[in-house]
């Protein structure tokens, strides 16, 4: 029997996604800590769980959830496709379905939340320790080497092992710990040791009188989102990392140096902007609101109209419909807020580089943060915004375009004063560089603004019945 809804002439396509090693039954319950789960449940007295899974992870939903359900008496549900990354809490789609908390397994950037209680279990991928060990002590011959060992959330379970193994030769080696939010005693205790620098939700804790760009990172761990994330908030520290899987050693040879300038030259695309989008890439994330109006509030002190829009996952299609919009403002995880927006139309920024953009108060020092939370009142890289920035207007010149161009806000009567002001034309001032100063001056100045509804004018017609079957093959095609 054939349904509405396939046709064995479509082309099967297969999609290779990052499946965790393959589990066998008999360690589902070692590998996803169920026992731990199960507990953690029953603590909770919780009723309805909501079981979030990468797309990695789902060929073991099933075996999962089997198992909590034969040592609970919880009802559960899977939380597949979340609505943004797959390393953030879905609290959205989870409070939808009545749930009274979330277990989120998987690969995580350990980001804050706050409408559910959230236990995170990472996963355990294998590591050939004794291979590890060799490629350390290739990569630091030197005993005397001031290393940091950061990681990958899959090995946060046997990271400590391997530690001690190697401060067995190389004593000044030190150990970062992952800030889990809401999940156990272990995150409570890490925060309350006061470490001296905390960043990507990691700390670090060194020897009195020690700076973290004396020391070289040691990653455990494959390329990935959070690697990347890492390598441009510790911009001052060589990385070297180790791949468990294809038993890899090697120093990472990413210019950071690089990528920074092309970071800078999207400040400088903020500056010549006058129309932002602002991008909600999360609902899940706390304090997302809080960075949002924060952002609102520095663009319209800059004299730009900002524009907020939830689009879900992004890609360039959705954003090309925003063609009035000079930049966005992604305001998202820390691990999937840096887009290369080379195949945008428009340039996508992260929140630091807004606040670098448009903030008088704030200088670049050359660190670079991706946490919005850390812009935040109370954060240590807060900056308050200068009560009297709404009354000065700036002018500089754009390092791109050569034009001059004005930041801050501008009265009605100096805008009528510029706009009506006797002065030579030349290229630069010539119609075509116009630029709209809000959406529906963009909108107004389209040759073609829509489908016209016509309300009245068009008459009433019975609805008839469509084509069925998929795009790829309709039922009354030819064969």
């Amino acid at each position: 029997m054939t349904s509405a809804f396939f046709s064995p002439d479509v082309v099967n396509q297969k999609t290779d996604i990052d499946v965790l090693a393959d589990v066998k039954t008999d360690d589902i319950p070692r590998v996803y800590e169920i026992q731990r789960c199960s507990e953690w449940i029953k603590s909770g007295n919780f009723t309805r769980v909501a079981i979030q899974l990468p797309d990695n992870l789902l060929c073991d939903s099933a075996r999962i959830v089997q198992e909590l359900e034969n040592s609970t008496t919880a009802k559960l549900f899977i939380l597949g496709d979340t609505s943004y990354g797959s390393c953030c809490v879905d609290e959205i789609a989870a409070q939808h379905n009545a749930a009274d908390c979330i277990i989120h397994f998987g690969r995580s950037c350990l980001s804050v939340t706050k409408r559910l209680p959230v236990l995170f279990i990472f996963g355990q991928r294998p590591v050939d320790q004794s291979d590890c060990f060799v490629k350390f002590r290739e990569l630091f011959p030197d005993e005397e080497s001031k290393v940091v060992v950061l990681y990958d959330t899959y090995y946060a379970y046997i990271v400590d092992d391997i530690f001690n193994e190697l401060q067995k030769s190389h004593k000044s080696l030190v150990l970062s710990r992952l800030l889990t939010p809401n999940s156990d005693s272990d995150s409570a205790q890490d925060k309350s040791r006061s470490p001296v620098f905390t960043r990507c939700n990691r700390t670090v804790r060194l020897p009195e009188s020690e700076l973290i760009h004396n020391y070289s990172i040691f990653y455990l761990g494959g390329e990935s989102l959070a690697l990347t994330n890492l390598m441009m908030n510790f911009t001052k520290c060589a990385f070297y990392t180790y791949d468990p899987e294809s038993c890899i050693g090697r120093r990472e040879t990413l210019n950071v140096n690089k990528a920074l300038m092309k970071r800078y030259y999207m400040i400088e695309r903020v500056k010549d902007a006058s129309i932002v989008g602002i991008v909600a890439g999360t609902l899940g994330v706390a304090n997302y609101l809080e960075v949002i109006n924060r952002l609102k509030k520095l663009i319209k002190i800059a004299g730009k109209k900002s524009y907020t829009f939830v689009v879900g996952k992004l890609n360039v299609a959705k954003l090309a419909n925003f063609m009035e919009i000079d930049v966005f403002v992604l305001v998202s995880c820390p691990e999937n807020t840096l887009i290369d927006s080379s195949e945008f139309y428009k340039p996508v920024v992260t929140p630091f580089e807004m606040e670098i953009a448009l903030n008088s108060e704030r200088e670049w020092t050359g660190d670079y943060i991706t946490d919005f939370q850390e812009i935040l009142p109370g954060a240590a890289s807060y900056v308050e915004i200068p009560a009297d920035q709404e009354a000065e207007t700036v002018a500089d010149v754009s390092l791109i375009s050569n034009q001059i161009r004005v930041l801050g806000t501008q009265g009605e009567t100096e805008l009528m004063a510029s706009s009506t002001a006797l002065v030579s034309r030349d290229q630069n001032m010539a119609v075509a560089t116009f630029q709209a100063q809000s959406a529906g001056e963009f909108l107004g100045a389209r040759t073609w603004q829509g489908l016209e509804r016509n309300l009245g004018d068009t008459p009433v017609t019975k609805a008839t019945e469509g084509r069925s079957g998929i795009a790829a093959s309709y039922d009354d095609e030819p064969a």
